[in-house]
Parts: structure tokens; C-alpha cells; sequence
């Protein structure tokens, strides 16, 4: 880790940055609705195995089908997405090697092989295990598939919150001290909670969305009913919990990110008792000029809502941006340094991991290279700070954090309003006989699910910018030495490709739910 870091090609750090959120977004696109629909056939099959009536089976397996289709998918995009971790982040992957790989490898040992073993039962084994064993299978293929999205949030929340270690001056390398620190903290177990039950949502969409599809044709009227009612519920129990793990993140993010918060809420200028921004004109195309303004213009806010949601209480403190940068008093009396402050110190750390390093090839004496250390040990919090040229760079890109945001939670509170409009049509009206509107807005609801869902992880992604780790290292001590040409090619190829998959599966996807569920006599 060294000045060869910042001599990296600009173009190299924002195409390999461009070529990783390439992959993720399209992972993103099939991992939630393997999760989702994980639920929906787990109960499809529970209820075929507690009454044995073949409606149920018939349900269950044409639901599995769709989760295989779409299971498939997921898998390549996810491996090749590890593997841009080599390629693109080398200096990312030595840095943590040692930590960050650890839940990847859990991830694809244990997990990946518990649901690539089970979902091969589940498909295969109707006729050849028991009832009892292949509703297991079931419901393991699911939990296999949430325990490998559990390693994988564990991962990257440690990236937004690093815990558990400590960085080796002999190694120059970060090595895990406690994996119990790690695989729960608690930055880690909200991210899981939220996101996964978020997942559940994407399920619950779809399978409302292709029963109605079925009702506006006039077909598989029982399938279609009793889907919506398993998916609706599931919904809506999904579209709450999302709202209140959320409200638990963002109290998290508040403690760990408050420049995340800041960005997200276009929170120029902090204090105690702050209202919660509904919306505000934010121009979507420009880093606003925070340093001058005193808030967003045409701002519509909710008295004391954003101290709650921060703080759990109305009259909390919560920092903005500019608090951020200049340094603030919290409310216990300790003193956050400035980010010039930050950066200085950050210098501190490496000038003696540099000094360090040589007095110990040089032979030095215990006493100095252990006041390196020292110095090392005292300034090792802001080490990131150290590769940090101004302090604006400190400043996620607001226009994206500030409206994902809500976009992410205005869906939410439109999707439980659509639950609910759906579940009282099922169980006061007539589901089948219910308006057009009602069923062409359930499959309206399918792209909207997923641009909150992807919004929801550009302001995760976002929001820690500039941290590959947060205030540990920066995007651009992170990247691979690589020449920007041979990224930008491979941008384009994994474009045309995961298009070209994408396009296939929806393909795949749409001519099993044209074709419906294969009817079987028990």
C-alpha cells in the first residue's frame, strides 16, 4: 500500500467500479426472486403435504419450476461476480484477503453446496423419497439459499462496518481476530434482515402478478386464488417487516455512516430535533454546492422524524454534511475530528508503516520500531483518510442517495397499500371478478418491486463512497493495476452477456407461465 496506489489510470478505477455495479445489478435482478419464491413453494408444498390434495403438488411443483429458471441464472452471475474480486480489486483482496474471504468461503462451501444438493431432490425426487424427506428438501433449498445470502451480506457489511481485525505492519495485511465480530455484527444482522424479508417482497410480487395474468385470461382460476392469497399475506407481512428492519438500518447507518444519512437526506447543515425530508428539488445531475447552501430548495419536511429515525429520539442530534467535514460535538460530549483533521492523521499512519517497514529491513532496535508502531496504532483509525487528496472527495454523490432513497421507501409504502387493496378484494370481494386495474397493477408491480429493491442498494453502495472499506480504504487504493482498455472491453461483453441471460430467462420464464401448471392424478 503505497504511492504506486494513486498512480493508477482514472479510467481503470471508474470502469472497474462500473464493470462490479454492472454485475451486481444484474445478480440482484434473480437473487431476490430465488428468495421470494423459496417461501412461496415451501408453503405451497407444506399445505400439499398436510391435506395430500394433488392441487397442492400441482401448485408447488409449477412454482419450483420458476424457481429453477431463475436459480440458474443467479449462480452464474454470482460466480462471476467473486470473481471480479481478483481481477479488478486485487489490492482490495490482499488488503482483507484474510477476513473478507472467510463468509465468501463458508458462502460456497457450505451453503451453495446445501442448495445445490437439496434443489436436486426437490426437482427429482417426487417419486423417490418420502413426502415427509422431499418437503424438507424443499424448505432446505430455501434456507440454503437465505444462509448463502447470509454470508454474502456478512461480506459486504463488513466492508461498510469493519470489525474483528486487526492490520498486520509485517503482512500489510488485515487479519480476522474474532469471526464472531464479524459474522454478527450487527450492522451485519440488520442488512440480512432487511434485505432478505425485502427479497420475500420481489416473491410475493411476482406470484400475485402471474395470477393475475391467469385472471385476466380467464384460466387456472384455483391456482391463480389461492397463489394471491399465499402471496399477498406473505407480502404484506414481507412489506412491514421491511419497514420496520429498515427504520432499524437506518439507526445503524446513523451510528456507523453518518455521511451515508447526510447524503440520503440532503442534510447540508445538522442539529438536534431535525425533520425528515419528504422531498425537495435536489438537481438529480450535480453534487449540490452544500458548503453555501443552508438546505435543499423547495424542501418538504416531518417535524422531529429524521432525529427519530436516527437517534429514537425527537429531540436527537444528527450531523450534516458539512458538520461531517468540519468536525463536530456529539451528544455525550465526545469531540469528531474534522475530515482535514482525519487526513492528516491518516498521513500520520502510513508515514509510519513506511518508516516501520524500512527501519526493520535496516536492522533497527526494538525501542524504535516499536514507536513506529505506536504512532501506527494511534493513527490506524483514519489510515484510509491517508490516501484522501480533498475532503469534498469524503462526500458520497448526494442526487443518487438522496432520491433512490425515496424511491426505495415511497414503493414500500405503495406495495403495502397494493397488499392490502389486494387481500381486501380476496377475502370481502371477489379476487377473479375484481377490476382490470387491480390485476394489471399487480403486474405493473413487478418493475417497481425491483427498481426499489435495486435503489435500495445504490444508496448502501453509494452512500459509503468513497470506501471500498469504510475509513480503511478508499475506491482507489482498492483497484487492480490493470490497463482501463481491457476493463472497458470486458464491461461490454459481460453487458451483451448478462443482457443476453436476462433476455433468456424472461424468455424461459414467460413460455412455463403461458404453458401453466402440468396436472397430475395422485
Amino acid at each position: 500500500m503505497g504511492n504506486i496506489l494513486l498512480s493508477i489510470d482514472a479510467g481503470t478505477i471508474e470502469w472497474s467500479r462500473a464493470q462490479f455495479a454492472l454485475t451486481a445489478i444484474y445478480h440482484w435482478l434473480f437473487v431476490p426472486l430465488t428468495l421470494g419464491l423459496a417461501v412461496i413453494m415451501g408453503i405451497m408444498e407444506t399445505c400439499y403435504y398436510r391435506t395430500k390434495d394433488s392441487f397442492w403438488k400441482d401448485a408447488a411443483k409449477f412454482w419450483q419450476k420458476l424457481f429453477g429458471i431463475n436459480f440458474a441464472m443467479g449462480v452464474a452471475t454470482g460466480i462471476i461476480l467473486e470473481f471480479e474480486f481478483g481481477t479488478n480489486w486485487s489490492n482490495y483482496s490482499w488488503f482483507v484477503g484474510d477476513i473478507f474471504g472467510a463468509p465468501l468461503a463458508i458462502e460456497g462451501i457450505v451453503a451453495f453446496f446445501m442448495e445445490s444438493t437439496f434443489v436436486a431432490v426437490m426437482f427429482f425426487g417426487w417419486k423417490k423419497v418420502s413426502a415427509g424427506f422431499h418437503l424438507a428438501s424443499t424448505w432446505l433449498t430455501g434456507l440454503g439459499a437465505t444462509i448463502s445470502a447470509w454470508w454474502i451480506l456478512v461480506a459486504n457489511a463488513w466492508m461498510q462496518y469493519p470489525v474483528g481485525c486487526e492490520f498486520n505492519p509485517d503482512t500489510m495485511r488485515n487479519e480476522m481476530v474474532s469471526f464472531a465480530e464479524v459474522a454478527l455484527s450487527p450492522f451485519a444482522i440488520d442488512k440480512f434482515c432487511h434485505t432478505v424479508i425485502s427479497a420475500w417482497i420481489i416473491g410475493a410480487v411476482f406470484t400475485v402478478a402471474v395470477s393475475c395474468w391467469y385472471l385476466l385470461k380467464g384460466r387456472e382460476k384455483k391456482l391463480a386464488v389461492e397463489s394471491i392469497r399465499i402471496g399477498a399475506i406473505v407480502g404484506l407481512v414481507a412489506s412491514v417487516g421491511a419497514a420496520l428492519t429498515g427504520h432499524h438500518s437506518a439507526f445503524r447507518v446513523a451510528e456507523v455512516q453518518p455521511m451515508k444519512l447526510a447524503a440520503m437526506e440532503a442534510l447540508y447543515n445538522g442539529g438536534a430535533r431535525q425533520s425528515l425530508t419528504g422531498i425537495a428539488l435536489v438537481n438529480p445531475f450535480e453534487q449540490p454546492d452544500y458548503e453555501n447552501e443552508a438546505e435543499a430548495p423547495m424542501k418538504i419536511a416531518v417535524p422531529y422524524a429524521l432525529s427519530i429515525l436516527a437517534t429514537n429520539d425527537p429531540h436527537g442530534y444528527v450531523p450534516g454534511i458539512n458538520d461531517i467535514l468540519n468536525g463536530y460535538t456529539k451528544p455525550d460530549g465526545t469531540k469528531e475530528p474534522s475530515a482535514d483533521e482525519k487526513i492528516v492523521r491518516g498521513k500520520l499512519a502510513i508515514e509510519a508503516l513506511a518508516a516501520y517497514r524500512q527501519a526493520k529491513k535496516e536492522g533497527a532496535d526494538e525501542l524504535t520500531l516499536n514507536e513506529q508502531l505506536s504512532v501506527l496504532k494511534e493513527n490506524m483509525p483514519y489510515f484510509g483518510y491517508g490516501y484522501v487528496r480533498d475532503k469534498s472527495e469524503l462526500v458520497p454523490f448526494v442526487p443518487v442517495n438522496f432520491y433512490a432513497f425515496r424511491v426505495m421507501v415511497g414503493v414500500g409504502c405503495l406495495l403495502i397499500l397494493f397488499f392490502m387493496v389486494v387481500l381486501f378484494f380476496l377475502y370481502k370481494k371477489d379476487i377473479a371478478a375484481a377490476p382490470k386495474w387491480l390485476h394489471w397493477a399487480a403486474i405493473a408491480m413487478i418493475p417497481l418491486a425491483y427498481i426499489a429493491s435495486e435503489s435500495g442498494w445504490l444508496v448502501a453502495e453509494f452512500g459509503r463512497q468513497p470506501w471500498t472499506i469504510q475509513d480503511m480504504l478508499p475506491t482507489w487504493a482498492s483497484v487492480s493495476n490493470l490497463h482501463s482498455s481491457s476493463v472497458m472491453v470486458t464491461f461490454f461483453i459481460f453487458l451483451v452477456l448478462f443482457t443476453t441471460m436476462l433476455a433468456v430467462e424472461i424468455n424461459i420464464l414467460l413460455k412455463q407461465i403461458k404453458k401453466g401448471p402440468e396436472h397430475e392424478n395422485n
